[in-house]
Formats: structure tokens, C-alpha cells, sequence
């Protein structure tokens, strides 16, 4: 069982930067691709971006591509989204995700555990 916690999140004004954090435990990290999902209210949880379990690949939605940036630290059990010139259009309750598939998953129903989210909020 893995347990996943994100931080990272808050209130930014429109063109600055966040950096989300996922720890992970309970289980071998290294075993699981991993992947952001956000929510926002009214709205389909959606696909953010994904890595392989060893990090080689990578892939992100249409609308963050060239400003987020995923990565993974398996040494110490973390996923991170870093997030550049953001817009209001990224308020939204982001979620870690992990799955056990291989390579990049960009389907909610394939990934096995959910972190609680963690909420980020952008004003113009």
C-alpha cells in the first residue's frame, strides 16, 4: 500500500512559480510511474503530466507543455511538479497520482493510489 502527500501548493499572482511536492510510503517507489492530476471545481479531473518509474520519460498536457516541468527523485521517494507562468486557468486542486503500468499514464483510472490534493490558486 503507498501512501502519497503533496505540498507545495498555495495563492500566486498570475505569471509566478510553484513547485509541488509528492512524498511517497509503504511501498518500493521505484516500482510505480507516477503522474499530476488537477480538479477544478465543476470540472473532470484532468491530466497534467506523467513520468516512468525511472524518470526517462515524460509527457504533459497540451496546456502546461513549456511552463510545467515533472521530475522524480526516487533516493528520496518524491515526485515534484514545478510549475512556470502560471495563469488563473491553473486554479485548480492538484493531485498526485501513482501506477503501477509502465511508462507515462495519462488515464485516471489505470493509477493505482491518490494523494489528498493540495490546492493552488492563481489571480490575475
Amino acid at each position: 500500500q503507498v501512501q502519497l502527500v503533496e505540498s507545495g501548493g498555495g495563492s500566486v499572482q498570475a505569471g509566478g512559480s510553484l513547485r509541488l511536492s509528492c512524498a511517497a510510503s509503504g511501498g518500493a517507489f521505484t516500482w510505480y510511474g507516477a503522474g499530476w492530476f488537477r480538479q477544478a471545481p465543476g470540472q473532470e479531473r484532468e491530466f497534467v503530466g506523467g513520468i516512468s518509474r525511472s524518470g526517462g520519460s515524460t509527457d504533459y498536457a497540451d496546456s502546461v507543455k513549456g511552463r510545467f516541468t515533472i521530475s522524480r527523485d526516487n533516493a528520496k521517494n518524491t515526485v515534484y511538479l514545478q510549475m512556470n507562468s502560471l495563469k488563473p486557468e491553473d486554479t485548480a486542486v492538484y493531485y498526485c497520482a501513482a501506477t503501477s503500468a509502465i511508462g507515462v499514464v495519462f488515464t485516471p483510472l489505470h493509477y493505482n493510489y491518490w494523494g489528498q490534493g493540495t490546492q493552488v490558486t492563481v489571480s490575475s
